[in-house]
């Protein structure tokens, strides 16, 4: 029974910040916060603008689409497409994994693995853009 009040005492004796510390913020909430907002802000231009050309090349030879991407600012906009998709997707997905997922080993291994694919399907992404393009 001592044993129990002394445990008590020694929780009660920790500053707000001691019980807290592990439990609290990481200091990069906002961050995330702020970068998922601002890739979902990029896409809406870019994938209309993506959308009006796709509808506009619509029945186009191959050659017309090979030299409507050789354009300098359609290359540029395609990659800031790729990349604000793939990082947006990394980021949502990371908040999916990071909420439902309890195991601490499993959840690392899904954010590495979410992580990698992004950059690896956006790396290819990028050199088919710039293979097609140039």
């Amino acid at each position: 029974m001592a044993e129990a009040d002394k445990s008590v005492h020694v929780e009660i004796m920790r500053s707000q910040l001691g019980r807290v510390r592990g439990l609290g913020s990481a200091k990069s909430g906002v961050a995330h916060w702020w970068a998922q907002r601002l890739t979902a802000i990029a896409l809406v231009p870019l994938s209309l603008w993506f959308i009006v050309s796709v509808l506009h090349l619509l029945g186009a030879s191959h050659d017309a689409v090979i030299n409507w991407l050789s354009g300098p600012w359609t290359i540029v906009l395609m990659i800031a497409l790729v990349v604000a998709t793939f990082h947006h997707l990394q980021l949502g997905l990371q908040v999916v994994i990071e909420d439902y997922i309890h195991h601490d080993a499993a959840r690392l291994a899904a954010l590495l693995a979410v992580k990698a694919a992004a950059i690896l399907f956006g790396m290819a992404c990028v050199v088919s853009v710039l293979k097609l393009g140039l």
